[in-house]
């Protein structure tokens, strides 16, 4: 099992300063400072924090799926609509648009979808997690907690979930976490804190269970 640990992620600022990003994942993986710098990638999700209004960047030949997940409005004017984008409401637009963002009630965070057109296509979930049923993060998906106390553990363990109360990526379409092992009785549960990512996987299914709000993020090869 895999967790990507929020609190880890380096904040990379905005080339126009309106806010940060923390990149969760991308496909295929930087090579280089200029890969890493530029848009060599097929994929990316990552979570921004957006502290004043202004221009977002252009991401030509990529799809955008947005959502706030921490604040209540961030008004975005795609190509001249307006489009008022309240808390766990997901928004697709393209990447070649001319896109804005206003903050009419103050700072926002958004987890941001990009997928390049024609190869790959993403999708955001908001869903509310139970104590009793859990939740499986499959294959070309991730499982990012964006509210409450949740934990993350694979079926077969001693005790799996028992300390719930608090969940493998995609990446051409599934990333592994490590070698599979034959016999392998399962991972005991994890904590997860705030937007921390579960990666997930079809061979070692992680399960979350918890209370509070999850974003499933699912990225499909086209």
């Amino acid at each position: 099992m895999e967790i990507i640990r929020y609190a880890e992620l380096k904040p990379v600022p905005w080339r126009n300063g309106g806010g940060v990003t923390r990149e969760l994942a991308r496909f295929p993986q930087a090579s280089g400072q200029g890969a890493a710098a530029g848009d060599a990638w097929d994929w990316r999700v990552s979570i921004a924090e957006v502290s004043r209004a202004g221009a977002f960047s252009r991401f030509a030949g990529m799809e955008r799926v947005l959502t706030v997940v921490d604040g209540e409005l961030l008004v975005l004017t795609v190509d001249g609509a307006e489009h008022p984008l309240e808390k766990y409401r997901p928004y697709r637009f393209s990447g070649d648009a001319d896109a804005a963002g206003a903050l009419p009630t103050g700072d926002i965070r958004d987890l941001n979808v990009i997928t390049r057109t024609g190869a790959f296509k993403g999708y955001t979930s908001i869903i509310e997690l139970s104590k009793k049923r859990a939740h499986p993060v499959f294959a070309g998906q991730f499982g990012v907690l964006l509210q409450g106390q949740a934990s993350a553990g694979v079926p077969g363990a001693p005790d799996a979930h028992a300390a719930a109360g608090g969940p493998a990526a995609p990446g051409g379409p599934e990333v592994s976490a490590g070698p599979e092992v034959s016999g392998d009785p399962g991972e005991a549960p994890q904590a997860l804190e705030r937007y921390d990512a579960v990666v997930g996987s079809d061979t070692r299914t992680p399960e979350i269970l918890g209370r509070g709000f999850l974003a499933v993020v699912s990225i499909d090869p086209v």
